[in-house]
């Protein structure tokens, strides 16, 4: 891995350098983030064997595909984790359909390559009557069968607001989906809709904002739960913040957005979602101090809805409904975006984020590079982890 990680490295210099992208550094940010994302993911994909010169290989298809089918790729692979977790997670909940979804797991693993199409499948839950198990227990049998799964305890951040920290418990690969963003999915036509509004990270530690300006609110979720339910959203549950109140995903939010909304609603309607998931948790993940290191990086992942058996293991709802969501803002006006996904398929989705691990991970605390806006003031716990960043 470590001649992976120097060859990318060299990649990304030339990358910055150039002209083509020298004047709109955010986008050269996202573009270098899936360059990553696809170099991570797909060495992931081909497993433990995996030699020089099938790294040799990856780097060759990422210097020679363009950004789309990279983040095709990205997409694919990220969806093929999510569906083992899924697999993994029905062997658990539901035992007397363990012999099935190991051999579709079996099939699919037999059958995985590296591709720039995507595959579909998935093992199905055909009823909400699960095994009475606790989240701590379904944690556990979910460690047994992949290797790893997520706890929360102090963190070893040496800041006294860093409160709760998201930690690893086992061995994960580098490339690996670590954990799942939870939460209620705003979309820029409903930003002025997200509780605290216009200054909605003044209470609330636990949003986060992807590239495409879509805004995750994870503090109605909490840290889970201990049943499968109708989850709408609506309960916000007390949960004590693991850092004092951050900037970050505010930066967008508050240039576009100009007066509040008042709204009941949580999500666009309640749906049967797992809250015992342990992999829904990502919102724990601390930002490194200072001499420390991030050890995932942020994905963003579109879950296609088509996917009905993997659904209840998607921890998220979106606010709204789907055709308002599926608008731009100009100044004052709004316009419609044609393509409910972000790889242009009419396929509707779940815009939602995992961590992936940017090397193999061992019984440690979980962080992640916040990358709070340098315009806006900083809370004393945040130290820049690339200033270029």
């Amino acid at each position: 891995m470590a001649f992976l990680f120097q060859k990318f490295q060299e990649g990304v210099k030339i990358l910055a350098n150039s002209l083509t992208f020298a004047r709109d550094p955010r986008k050269l940010q996202f573009e270098a983030d899936i360059n990553r994302l696809f170099l991570y993911t797909s060495y992931n994909l081909l497993g433990r064997d995996a030699d020089e010169a099938d790294a040799e290989e990856i780097i060759k298809m990422a210097s020679k595909a363009s950004l789309a089918d990279q983040q095709k790729q990205v997409q694919e692979n990220i969806h093929y984790q999510i569906e083992n977790f899924c697999i993994s997670m029905n062997q658990i909940l539901f035992p007397d359909k363990s012999k099935e979804n190991q051999a579709v797991q079996s099939s699919k693993q037999s059958n995985s390559t590296l591709s720039f199409a995507s595959g579909k499948s998935g093992s199905p839950a055909d009823s909400p009557e699960t095994m009475p198990l606790k989240r701590s227990e379904a944690s556990q049998r979910l460690q047994d069968i992949i290797g790893y799964t997520l706890d929360l305890k102090p963190s070893l951040i040496p800041h006294k607001d860093a409160g709760q920290g998201l930690f690893l418990c086992g061995k994960a690969a580098v490339g690996a989906v670590i954990a799942i963003y939870p939460g209620i999915i705003y979309s820029p036509a409903y930003y002025q809709y997200i509780p605290g509004y216009p200054r909605v990270d003044a209470q609330n530690p636990y949003l986060i904002t992807r590239y495409d300006g879509t805004v995750i609110n994870a503090q109605p979720w909490g840290a889970g739960g201990e049943t499968r339910e109708l989850w709408d959203g609506l309960t916000l549950p007390e949960i004590r913040p693991n850092i004092e109140v951050t900037e970050k995903g505010s930066d967008q939010i508050q240039k576009l957005l100009s007066k509040p909304m008042e709204s009941t609603q949580g999500g666009s309607g309640a749906e049967l979602l797992e809250r015992r998931n342990p992999l829904a948790l990502a919102h724990f993940a601390n930002h490194p101090a200072r001499g420390m290191v991030p050890n995932v990086m942020i994905c963003p992942y579109d879950f296609p809805l088509t996917e009905k058996d993997m659904r209840a293991y998607i921890p998220n709802i979106t606010f709204g409904n789907e055709e308002e969501a599926n608008t731009r803002r100009v100044g004052r006006l709004w316009f419609r975006w044609d393509g409910l996904s972000s790889n242009g398929s009419d396929t509707p989705v779940l815009k939602t984020l995992v961590l992936v691990a940017t090397r193999a991970l061992c019984d440690e605390e979980v962080l992640f590079n916040y990358r709070l806006s340098n315009s806006r003031r900083q809370p004393a716990w945040y130290t820049p982890v690339d200033e270029e960043d």
